[in-house]
């Protein structure tokens, strides 16, 4: 996904406690001494994800965004994940950067590994933004994972090509925003079949329902109003989970909301920086 409209440094490559070298992006410097802003990319994508949205935070502080392991520029070690897993990496990742807390901003699986690292490292988080995104995806969710990972593994990642786009972006968008649609399929089928297929075995055991309510800071909770992948009632749960959190739902948006309405998420986010 083009990233030549944003000012950012060269990307760094760290390892993260077991070795695994995570892929990590600097999107705006900003005031060294302001707290950063960390994004997480939702399943099969990249830190690139969040371009659009980083053009319409107009704010003096660090802006970042990182590869998660088995994604984009970051090693694909063999499995089996966890959310847990992939906390050390973004504890990791706060530790290179010498920041004592940091505004967290996940969208769908990126939300999930906030809140996996947020329960574990309340302290570190001084504010935490949860977009598309749920804590646990119920009952039947590691049989509906493992068929969606194995046709990944097996046919190629091509063959969910229909399936996600429907899920990702209302049909207007997609329809009006083809450019946009192909950078994300782009992204999509160059992902490794085995650390998909990882990866949504990780989605479907996480429950980060216990540990998340630890968090007592500040928190907004977003999501777009036809997102059918985590709907409106997981975000409900969400905000049950944190009291102190504002829900907001988008109008006419689906699960892609940060791609698809960076313009209405931004000043929400800058809201939530600004209170915490």
């Amino acid at each position: 996904m083009n990233t030549a409209s944003t000012p950012q440094s060269s990307p760094q490559s760290i390892p993260s406690f077991d070795g695994t070298r995570v892929h990590l992006q600097c999107f705006k410097s900003g005031s060294p001494s302001a707290t950063p802003v960390l994004f997480l990319h939702a399943l099969a994508m990249q830190a690139s994800m969040w371009v659009r949205m980083v053009e319409h935070l107009d704010m003096d502080a660090p802006i970042w965004g990182m590869d998660l392991r088995g994604h984009g520029a970051s090693d694909h070690p063999a499995g089996p994940y966890s959310t847990e897993l992939f906390a050390k990496d973004v504890l990791a990742v706060l530790d290179h950067l010498k920041t004592e807390q940091v505004h967290l901003v996940g969208c769908s699986m990126g939300g999930t590994v906030c809140m996996a690292f947020t329960g574990r490292h309340p302290e570190r988080v001084k504010s935490l933004g949860l977009i598309d995104t749920t804590a646990c995806y119920g009952e039947d969710a590691k049989d509906a994972w493992e068929k969606r990972g194995q046709q990944g593994y097996t046919k190629g990642l091509a063959s969910l090509r229909d399936f996600q786009v429907e899920r990702w972006f209302s049909t207007e968008f997609a329809r009006t925003h083809t450019d946009v649609v192909q950078e994300c399929l782009n992204v999509f089928v160059a992902n490794t079949p085995s650390a998909y297929l990882e990866t949504c075995r990780m989605l479907g055991a996480a429950d980060e329902r216990a540990l998340i309510q630890h968090y007592k800071g500040a928190c907004t909770i977003v999501v777009g109003e036809e997102d059918y992948a985590t709907p409106v009632s997981m975000a409900q749960d969400l905000a049950r989970l944190l009291p102190q959190a504002d829900l907001h739902v988008l109008h006419n948006v689906r699960h892609y909301s940060p791609i698809q309405a960076p313009e209405l998420i931004a000043p929400l986010l800058k809201n939530l920086f600004a209170k915490a």
